[in-house]
């Protein structure tokens, strides 16, 4: 019933697309374009033929009849045609003389194979993926003068031989990387840092896996540890040119040997990371050698309940917590290589010397603690503001009662011409800025180059840091700074600073308890 439905469908088309039978034979050879309308009707009639078929009643199958054998090739292209039908078709030539469904049947079978074979060469090169290489990294350099400190302020920079805090100018970051994929869902990533020469350090590295069940994303290797969102965003967008008190002196440094989860909800509005951590900083050495373990577990949980998709994110409001306990090995011996880590540290918000203008000392006895962190940013359009507070409690055992630490601070910024602060919200931290018309060189409206501004952001911050209880005295300190951003492009800005430093309550340091420090700063960066 197909055969001779089709078989009729194909004739009745010829007989009113063509002229009859006798001109034919006069005339037998067509265009490409008719030809080419000729395939069409053809297919079209098929695939009505086929509606039908599909549409009509489901009938016992007839007892097959035997039909001449024909060309495979023509078989395919009419769908089973009898001689007379074979031989009406065959009538038709194309320019060259050649049977003209013979030829564009030859030239489809051709292109079919052609794209067969692309087909299989891509999935074989998809399969074979080899490893990528990305190469990254970045270059800060800062300028610091501490125009106006006062004595107690040169005792704690330079304990044992007090001086005024010398002015420096030096490379803050010096980095170079690389990093990738590797078949089929493996990545890695290696950054080495040669700021200071004389002592380079590794920062991230780390191997892992991406696209897994349950964990999505899991790291091994150096990597931060998912406490405070400013130690989690980058150097390259933070708005200040070192990172607030509280933020380094209960996660000094940040990374840390360990292996890591990162998660992200569908609609990416929620982000998780957590994982087990080692407490000493490795970056130096490359290595822990120790029998005390001294381990952190970490955790944070942020997200973007409101997020204008409208804007493009020009407004938001992001909030996190964070935690992590940890258990440092309670030695104040300082010898060895099990040094205890229940330690907490910082310099003043701007670069100093290696030592430290709070510090608790190693804690004796210390065999845990726990910093619980709880941070909120709002954008509104040009306009910024953060704020993060965070407190650690820490046991001693017999060596005295527990100890409470704590900290804070509240930045704001401001974009004068225009642009806005964005946030990436699977790993809620903040992201690159794009001005809205690069410094230097600027492509106009009508094809020519000139002048732009670049971005301009003013900032504002309040800090402080209580690390005094008891008999622990590392001081408090209260900073007010500002500043100036100026963004040349997406990739580079200088950055100004000027930092208000008032510290108390400080164990005495050559008779010292407190000071007060003026500082400025400025610095030069570029990342690729």
């Amino acid at each position: 019933m197909r055969t001779f439905i089709k078989t009729a469908g194909i004739l009745l088309l010829l007989g009113t697309m063509f002229r009859p039978p006798i001109v034919l034979a006069e005339d037998t050879k067509i265009n490409s374009e008719q030809l080419e309308r000729l395939l069409n009707r053809l297919e079209q009639a098929e695939k009505r033929i086929q509606e039908l078929e599909e549409t009509k009643p489901v009938t016992p199958p007839a007892t097959p009849q035997p039909v001449p054998s024909l060309p495979p090739k023509l078989e395919r292209a009419a769908g089973g045609l009898d001689d007379s039908d074979e031989m009406l078709i065959n009538n038709y030539t194309d320019d060259s003389g050649s049977p003209a469904f013979e030829t564009r049947l030859s030239t489809l079978e051709e292109d079919w194979k052609k794209f067969s074979e692309s087909e299989q060469e891509k999935k074989a090169k998809d399969a074979s993926k080899a490893t990528t290489l990305k190469v990254f990294g970045r270059i800060h350099l800062d300028a610091w003068n501490f125009s106006d400190s006062t004595p107690g302020i040169a005792a704690f920079n330079n304990p044992g031989d007090p001086m005024d805090p010398e002015n420096r100018f030096e490379f803050r970051r010096l980095r170079i990387g690389v990093g990738g994929d590797i078949k089929d869902n493996m990545l890695y990533k290696f950054e080495y840092d040669f700021g200071d020469p004389g002592d380079p350090a590794f920062k991230d590295v780390y191997i892992g896996w991406k696209d897994l069940p349950v964990f999505q994303t899991l790291l091994i290797g150096n990597q931060k540890r998912p406490l405070g969102m400013d130690h989690l965003n980058s150097s390259r967008y933070n708005w200040f040119m070192e990172r607030p008190l509280v933020i380094e002196a209960f996660n000094e440094d940040a990374r840390r040997l360990g292996i890591c989860a990162y998660g992200v909800s569908e609609e990416e509005t929620w982000n998780w990371r957590y994982g087990i951590f080692n407490l000493e900083n490795i970056a130096g050495d490359g290595k822990y050698v120790g029998d005390a373990g001294q381990m952190s577990v970490n955790g944070r949980f942020a997200g973007t309940p409101w997020y204008d998709e409208t804007s493009g994110g020009r407004g938001y409001l992001h909030l996190a917590i964070a935690d992590m306990w940890a258990n440092p090995d309670g030695d104040t011996t300082g010898s060895g290589s099990n040094n205890n880590e229940g330690r907490f540290r910082t310099r003043p918000e701007a670069r100093t010397g290696s030592t430290r203008w709070l510090d608790t000392g190693r804690i004796a006895g210390a065999d845990w603690f726990n910093t619980l962190g709880f941070e909120a940013m709002l954008t509104v359009g040009s306009f910024s503001v953060v704020s993060e507070y965070q407190v650690t409690y820490l046991g001693r055992g017999a060596e005295g009662p527990d100890l409470t630490f704590e900290g804070a601070y509240v930045e704001a910024g401001y974009f004068l011409t225009g642009e806005y602060q964005p946030i990436d919200r699977k790993s809620g931290t903040i992201g690159r800025i794009k001005p809205l018309e690069n410094f230097f060189m600027v492509n106009t409206c009508d094809g020519e180059t000139g002048g732009g501004w670049g971005a301009w952001q003013v900032v504002a911050r309040y800090s402080y840091l209580d690390l005094s209880e008891g008999n622990i005295t590392g001081g408090d300190e209260r900073n007010f700074t500002f500043g100036m951003n100026w963004w040349w492009n997406s990739h580079s800005r200088v950055q100004f600073n000027y930092v208000h430093a008032q510290i108390d309550d400080r164990g005495p340091v050559d008779g010292y308890t407190g000071g007060r420090s003026d500082i400025f700063g400025a610095r030069f960066m570029v990342d690729f």
